[in-house]
């Protein structure tokens, strides 16, 4: 009993020292999400990152920063070892009993918003501010926000094109509306067939996929693996029926980082493609 007494303490102590003062720089920052880690070091603050989630593996460096944890657990010694003045946490990702744990801990917790690509701009300015970097960031933000605005310029009067996003494919996984992919599809002219779902990530069923009768059909690349081989057997779907399957890099559409507009910018390339006539 003493010793988890003694630990509980020890933990309190170290975790107390994190605290800085907002007008401080952080220098000790722990990131909970790797796309928060990946802006971390768009922002210039790469070299302050003492801690990071699995999965945390871009640019290259990020491979290197010591693991605390992943999405759902942290290892609350080992954060507490690493001393940080500055959690960055996501705002709908980390779990909210996880935030409040760190908080009562003593840490400072900072909430980033990242549902949209302006979220992903000011999240990425948000940062550099925490840091002290804020030159580093600002050029970075101007041109990812320019890289959307001419997007939007260029498909607001764009014919629609239905579009079935396929997250994974057992169980069956889509996007619901206002999910980040969803809203490139949108600003690309093209029309989520299951937008009117308010899940995020709904489940939905093979059948319901061939009735919606999507034009195209987009799917995170896993590997070698053809995830989309599945929709080949329905040759009167549109999708199928002109060979618009597509398998796309998982990181630049559902990271929120700045490759979303590389991202976004595929998507939109893929849905012109698909106004071509037959």
């Amino acid at each position: 009993m003493i010793g988890a007494r003694l630990r509980a303490l020890l933990l309190l102590l170290l975790a107390a020292v994190a605290w800085a003062d907002t007008g401080v720089p952080a220098r000790r920052i722990v990131s909970l999400s790797p796309h928060l880690t990946e802006l971390a070091f768009y922002a210039g603050a790469g070299e302050w990152l003492v801690g990071a989630v699995e999965y945390s593996d871009y640019p290259p460096e990020a491979r290197g920063v010591p693991r605390v944890g992943d999405a759902f657990r942290i290892d609350r010694e080992r954060l507490a070892s690493m001393r940080p003045d500055l959690i960055l946490a996501w705002a709908g990702g980390t779990p909210e009993g996880t935030v409040d744990q760190l908080r009562s801990d003593g840490y400072r917790v900072e909430m980033i918003e990242t549902g949209n690509p302006e979220d992903v701009a000011e999240a990425l300015e948000r940062i550099a501010e925490l840091a002290g970097t804020a030159e580093t960031a600002a050029p970075l933000a101007a041109e990812f926000r320019s890289g959307f605005d001419a997007l939007e310029r260029d498909y607001h009067q764009a014919s629609p094109v239905r579009v079935f996003v396929q997250i994974a494919p057992r169980p069956l996984y889509t996007v619901g509306k206002g999910q980040l992919i969803d809203t490139v599809v949108s600003l690309c002219g093209g029309t989520n067939v299951f937008g009117d779902l308010e899940q995020l990530a709904p489940v939905v069923t093979e059948e319901a996929v061939v009735a919606a009768d999507p034009q195209v059909i987009l799917a995170p690349a896993v590997g070698d693996d053809d995830v989309l081989a599945r929709w080949r057997r329905y040759e009167g779907m549109a999708a199928v029926r002109r060979d618009q399957l597509y398998q796309i890099d998982a990181d630049t559409i559902s990271r929120q980082s700045l490759r979303l507009l590389q991202g976004a910018r595929e998507i939109c390339a893929l849905l012109e493609d698909a106004r071509e006539p037959d």
